[in-house]
């Protein structure tokens, strides 16, 4: 070897080595932050599943409290007696102590000023309710559920809490009993991998469950050993932090839990990190062995990754379909309740999304506004049929019942926290801009607006659809309704925006849907489907067809007539269906539906991992395309 050329060699060589120790000190770099996140993402995902445990463990005691409370109320406004209330709730605690579960210890309170028990204790002549801290907690609630501060039975040595409720006389008061068995129980389990322990505090400190019940029962403020740990908790609220304790550095992981208690998992970093450096460690070794490797794993990595990625966006699109179509399943079968009304929930969704449309609201808030008017009423499961469908008005007592659905509502959608609209829409869709409303009486911009969006689209609906006892009502008449109750029953602002509507809906279509044509492009490179496809759809009402016979025909006819869904032929020469896909999509998000004959299981899944709405396998039966037209239509209409 010549010296010029072994001077080339050892400089290439040395450039070689100092790539590769960039890239494989890099690589353990990224390695090791990448697994430390991944771990703490681990406990943070088990701590959730934990909180969310714990959360839905102790609403369950506020439901019940609340749902009694609700019945309560409509009793004591119906004038039942005191003897009947504590009847009632000695059924009641019974039933739910039997019913959902044993650790509830009786429904109890203080009821026009005596004091009434759901498991028949009668207390000593010095008791007074006032003074007990259940009664006075509910007094601070001011009609919302409180959860008063948990406390040690000496004598079973079991964490109890008090769940109270003023009602709506100020007061009289509910509140039930649980034992915390439950909690310890799902705390005595909360660990990463078998590794830590968990716990569960209150705010003034008090030990409520841990996973070795020894310490349960303790306050960790008074015990000097544990309060920095407290102060950490209560600072980070609801962040992962690391500190030391007895020397040694731990991971905490915590949550907050019904407002005032915090469950916490603390797991030794040294315990934590243990498998994660073993592997760095092993990494490093045999890095040299597998260099030439690494160019083929990640292309092979990244192929996977990117698959991966794909594949979470069309779950995430199938998860958000399949909401849209459990919300439209579940308005469904709450109008099919009400003969009469039959569609009332989708069109007030569609006269509310047009109100808010007009108003301004983005895309977002549109779609949040659907789903909100879409479930409005709910709440009407809980009402009889005999009582909906009652062929003349309701008496006082029948209308009373009929009052409830608002709040039934609010308690079945109330955990949808993605959405908080929805239940809002259920609970205030009734209430009046002058406050004579239910089931709150409240007034003017105190009421959501959401609330009141649905309330103008909800009398709209009412009136112009045939009812039992009257006809639908004219156009003139409606729109004098609407004028008449501004500040009244309306939002005058609201009210203003379905009156332009209103005025503008000349022909009086606002609700004929099949007055709107449809645009559809039909692409495929045979004469004999573009004509078969024709045929299908040239007796269908609100349709009208569009024909190419290549894609970049297709292409020029999109630069000048906006449609509203294509039917894309894959196999096509010169350019096929994904390319013709692939320039549509960087212009357009215009509903695509896929056409094939080739049944190939790599065509049919590089379809499926594209964003269109679905593909149809030549031959395919006429009805079949017709289904699929009229559900992509319809819900572009209705969104």
């Amino acid at each position: 070897m010549k010296r010029r050329e072994k001077k080339q060699y050892i400089i290439t060589l040395l450039f070689t080595l100092i790539v590769l120790i960039i890239m494989v000190v890099y690589n353990f770099v990224t390695f090791y932050s990448n697994a430390v996140s991944n771990m703490i993402a681990v406990g943070e995902s088990t701590l959730e599943e934990e909180k969310i445990k714990l959360n839905s463990y102790l609403s369950k005691g506020m439901d019940v409290l609340q749902i009694t409370a609700i019945t309560l109320e409509y009793k004591m406004q119906q004038g039942d007696s005191l003897e009947e209330i504590e009847a009632f709730l000695l059924e009641e605690s019974e039933r739910y102590k039997e019913d959902i579960d044993e650790n509830f210890t009786g429904i109890y309170g203080l009821i026009q000023g005596e004091y009434l028990d759901g498991i028949g204790w009668v207390p000593d002549e010095d008791y007074v309710a006032q003074e007990r801290e259940w009664y006075t907690a509910a007094v601070k609630g001011a009609g919302k559920p409180v959860v008063v501060s948990p406390y040690l039975d000496a004598q079973t040595n079991t964490i109890m809490i008090s769940v109270s409720q003023l009602l709506y006389d100020n007061e009289s008061v509910i509140s039930l009993d649980i034992v915390l068995d439950e909690v310890q129980i799902i705390t005595q389990d909360i660990n990463l991998n078998n590794m830590g322990y968990g716990f569960v505090i209150d705010k003034e400190g008090l030990v409520v469950a841990h996973s070795d019940e020894e310490e349960k029962g303790k306050n960790y403020l008074q015990d000097d050993t544990m309060n920095f740990l407290l102060d950490g908790i209560y600072q980070a609220k609801g962040q992962t932090f690391d500190t030391k304790i007895n020397g040694e550095t731990c991971t905490v992981f915590t949550a907050n839990v019904m407002d005032d208690w915090y469950v916490s998992m603390i797991v030794s970093n040294t315990k934590l990190f243990h498998d994660i450096r073993g592997i760095l460690i092993q990494n490093l070794i045999v890095c040299a062995v597998i260099f030439a490797f690494i160019a083929a794993f990640c292309t092979f990595a990244f192929k996977k990754i990117g698959l991966h990625m794909k594949n979470e966006e069309i779950s995430r699109q199938n998860v958000e379909k399949l909401n849209m179509t459990i919300m439209r399943t579940l308005a469904h079968t709450i109008d099919a309740k009400d003969r009469y009304t039959n569609g009332h929930s989708q069109r007030v969704a569609k006269y509310a999304v047009e109100i808010a449309r007009r108003m301004g609201k983005s895309d977002e808030e549109l779609k949040n506004i659907y789903y909100a008017a879409l479930l409005h009423d709910v709440g009407k499961i809980h009402i009889p049929d005999a009582i909906i469908n009652k062929p003349s008005r309701l008496n006082d007592e029948e209308f009373a019942y009929i009052k409830l659905h608002p709040m039934v509502g609010y308690y079945i959608l109330r955990d949808i926290k993605e959405n908080t609209m929805i239940a809002q829409g259920a609970r205030w869709h009734h209430e009046r801009f002058d406050g004579n409303g239910y089931p709150n009486g409240l007034a003017g911009k105190n009421i959501p607006e959401i609330a009141r969006i649905i309330g103008v689209a909800d009398a709209y609906d009412a009136m112009t659809s045939n009812r039992s006892y009257r006809q639908v009502m004219s156009q003139e008449k409606v729109r004098l309704e609407i004028e008449n109750g501004k500040n009244i029953q309306f939002d005058p602002e609201i009210a203003d925006v379905m009156l332009d509507m209103i005025d503008k809906d000349i022909n009086y279509e606002m609700r004929q849907q099949d007055a709107i044509v449809r645009k559809i492009l039909v692409v495929d490179d045979e004469l004999e489907n573009l004509t078969l496809i024709e045929n299908i759809l040239k007796d269908e009402p609100g349709y009208k067809v569009y024909k190419e016979a290549s894609g970049r025909k297709a292409l020029k006819t999109l630069q000048s007539i906006d449609m509203d869904l294509i039917l894309l032929d894959i196999q096509m020469p010169g350019m096929d269906g994904f390319k013709v896909y692939d320039e549509i999509r960087k212009t357009s998000d215009v509903p695509i539906v896929f056409l094939t004959s080739d049944k190939n299981i790599d065509t049919l899944d590089k379809a499926n991992m594209l964003s269109v709405e679905d593909y149809l396998v030549k031959p395919f039966m006429p009805q079949a395309l017709l289904e699929i037209l009229h559900s992509i239509l319809q819900e572009k209409l209705e969104l």
